[in-house]
């Protein structure tokens, strides 16, 4: 979808390349959206050109945050806005779907047939009438009452629960509730099958998504997304680490799910750090407490206005794999801003010449020295090398890939590029472990 917000589409292949022996432990190879791996290489595209557009829908995706569900209108939404595509199965006999795999969506759905109005897709479109484990749910069930009331309908005529998305750019979906087998490929060849799980079948969908996609799994914190779902049949735990190489042929990502996927360290293992979740609605997102930011050895205490007057408040920024950029609220940001470009060396301050990021930094022939930067969460004092805040535009400037926002400040996938970040949906954290994610596929 052209208004995506994209950073690090991946795409999820159907065969796990990992797995333990535990037969609820999938390692699932991704491969960047820029990658010559990806069906959506453009070969003419220079690599500022794939910058400047994942930093665009980046900005685009920050939104979808930050406004409540209105009457038939999930409010701000970009229908294609996550990082990653995802390949599985569905149905009996079973159906490839490929589906943009979003951690800000809850409610997995894709298109099915019969259709009263679908966008072109380049694969198969799932036919319900074709499966034998197709399942409809009736609007009084507890699955229908999960969704919100501007997100439900009932088809009182033959006793069916509907959902209904609008996004901000005008894209929309609608169709039933409906439970149906999900397949997920491993490392034997023989994919497990999740009988049973709740997904949307929408019959009616259109505007501008992207033909490569069916559709979206949501891998978000709510009740019905597919990560709550699976539950303990994957320990309640998933984990991902993305590669900063994952745009070449040589770079390689993974998304992990189940009892050996987040980082593993005792208490004093100082490599392993973490944070809690924060509760906080909507309980799609995933929030974290974010206390201070430091450049170099200036500690900076994280201030800011978004929806409180103290942005010392816990729940304050979202951890987000789809968002390139990481945006920190703006009246913190000018102070945050003043300490970096002083701690910079061999380099002048310059304007991007996109106009897209706020602090870039023009060396001539110089190296240029970067400060370290260090996030400051509750617990967990993560260390950023100079690839997770800052972007290499051209020869001699780099910006830094974090840019203010008057709205909740989001903590990009730039800022996890080369770290193993675990959400153990159980105990509620989130863990961080550096890693050379390009190499390091045992866990």
């Amino acid at each position: 979808m052209s208004t995506s917000l994209l950073l690090v589409t991946l795409f999820f292949l159907s065969t796990a390349i990992s797995s333990s022996t535990s037969p609820n432990h999938f390692i699932v190879k991704l491969i960047h959206r820029d990658s010559p791996r990806s069906p959506l290489y453009n070969p003419q595209a220079t690599a500022t050109d794939r910058l400047n557009a994942a930093f665009l829908r980046s900005i685009s995706r920050s939104h979808r945050f930050n406004h409540q569900p209105q009457a038939d209108l999930q409010s701000g939404l970009i229908g294609a806005g996550g990082e990653f595509f995802m390949s599985i199965t569905i149905g009996t006999p079973p159906t490839n779907v490929l589906a943009i795999a979003d951690t800000g969506s809850d409610l997995t759905w894709v298109q099915c047939k019969p259709c009263q109005e679908c966008y072109k897709e380049n694969g198969p479109i799932f036919d319900k009438n074709k499966s034998s484990t197709y399942k409809n749910e009736p609007c009084d069930s507890r699955h229908c009452n999960a969704l919100s009331t501007t997100e439900r309908g009932c088809d009182e005529s033959n006793n069916v629960c509907n959902y209904r998305y609008s996004y901000g750019d005008q894209s929309f979906t609608k169709g039933d509730v409906a439970t149906e087998t999900i397949s997920i490929g491993t490392a034997s060849g023989s994919p497990v099958s999740f009988p049973g799980t709740v997904f949307g079948c929408g019959y009616n969908n259109g505007g501008t998504f992207d033909e490569t996609g069916s559709g979206i799994i949501g891998l978000g914190g709510g009740q019905l997304s597919l990560v709550s779902q699976l539950g303990s049949s994957i320990s309640k735990r998933f984990s991902y680490c993305l590669s900063h190489k994952s745009s070449t042929m040589n770079g390689t990502s993974v998304i992990n799910l189940g009892t050996n996927s987040i980082p593993s360290g005792t208490s004093k293992d100082s490599s392993v750090l973490s944070t809690p979740l924060v509760d906080k609605k909507p309980q799609t997102y995933y929030y974290l407490a974010l206390e201070a930011i430091s450049v170099g050895k200036t500690k900076i205490p994280y201030t800011g206005s978004y929806g409180t007057s103290s942005a010392t408040t816990k729940g304050n920024i979202i951890i987000d794999s789809g968002t390139t950029l990481t945006l920190l609220d703006s009246g913190f940001y000018d102070g945050f801003g003043a300490a970096v470009e002083e701690s910079v060396t061999g380099a002048k301050r310059v304007s991007d010449p996109q106009g897209l990021l706020s602090h870039c930094f023009k060396s001539g022939n110089a190296e240029i020295g970067l400060p370290e930067i260090t996030m400051h969460f509750t617990g967990a004092d993560v260390k950023l090398s100079p690839l997770n805040a800052f972007v290499k535009v051209s020869e001699d400037m780099v910006c830094m890939s974090m840019i203010p926002t008057t709205e909740i400040a989001i903590y990009g996938n730039f800022a996890q590029m080369d770290f193993l970040v675990g959400y153990d949906l159980e105990t509620r954290r989130v863990s961080f472990q550096r890693m050379d994610c390009a190499a390091g596929l045992g866990l």
